[in-house]
């Protein structure tokens, strides 16, 4: 059984990329959809994308644990899950986009919380992450 298990992580593993491949060029036309709670904005304070301030900033998120923009309020479930080892990857933005609460749920184990992110993006995930991972480079 534990070998079964390990194969069945090593195939995930080796998959997962192909999962997130996306189009950066299309990921920058798509975040428009985001823009209404997102900025992107370089640490040197250069603006990439204007955007508004009720979500955290979104520069560098590719690489970074969950809610650990300082000074921004997360919910109590995403500080959970960046305490419990959660860090964004291409990967882990295309699971969380579709339904982020239910993604929190799954990620925690249980439906204590919910996220502050109500927005739902239905198709385009794989390209906004290929785009935030561009961003920060």
């Amino acid at each position: 059984m534990k070998t079964i298990l390990i194969a069945a992580f090593a195939t995930l593993a080796a998959a997962a990329p192909a999962l997130a491949e996306g189009d950066a060029a299309k990921g920058e036309s798509e975040f428009k959809k985001c823009k209404a709670c997102h900025m992107i904005v370089a640490d040197d304070g250069t603006e990439i994308q204007k955007g508004g301030k009720t979500g955290p900033n979104l520069y560098g998120v590719v690489g970074r644990a969950a809610g650990a923009v300082e000074d921004f309020k997360y919910s109590e479930v995403m500080e959970e899950a960046g305490e419990k080892g959660l860090v964004w990857t291409e990967e882990t933005l295309v699971a969380y986009l579709p339904d982020p609460t239910k993604f929190l749920e799954e990620f925690s184990g249980d439906d204590k919380g919910k996220s502050k992110m109500t927005f739902k993006l239905a198709k385009g995930a794989e390209d906004i992450a290929a785009y935030l991972a561009s961003v920060a480079q």
